[in-house]
């Protein structure tokens, strides 16, 4: 369900399915552990169109809670207007800003550009 990777020094997460209302909390879990194993590095949470649901957006949405309170920057790119839309309109902004792309080339640039 969830994949990761390094990429110009921000910790890419992809989330390839939909987990599902049941299976929120597990996905959300999988990238705190992430999260916390890899920060202070900034984080992108990639969704693919098969994982663009919004059940995968609480999940990141939850994460991103977390990530607030850790300070750690953290953005997410989805091709999905829907699921864009929800994430921008539901981030937590008591914490560090939910940065929302379409396209994970503009997301990686805009999270690296903005952790330098």
């Amino acid at each position: 369900m969830l994949s990761h990777r390094f990429e110009r020094g921000v910790l890419v997460l992809t989330v390839r399915e939909d987990p599902g209302i049941g299976g929120r909390a597990e996905l959300s879990s999988e990238i705190v552990a992430f999260l916390e194993a890899h920060r202070p590095s900034p984080v992108l949470v990639v969704i693919e169109e098969a994982a663009a649901t919004p059940a995968t957006a609480s999940a990141v949405l939850r994460a991103h809670r977390r990530c607030g309170a850790w300070g750690v920057l953290m953005s997410a790119a989805t091709a999905s207007s829907a699921v864009r839309r929800l994430l921008e309109a539901s981030a937590d902004v008591g914490g560090a800003r939910l940065a929302v792309h379409q396209s994970l080339d503009s997301a990686i640039n805009a999270t690296y550009g903005e952790a330098a």
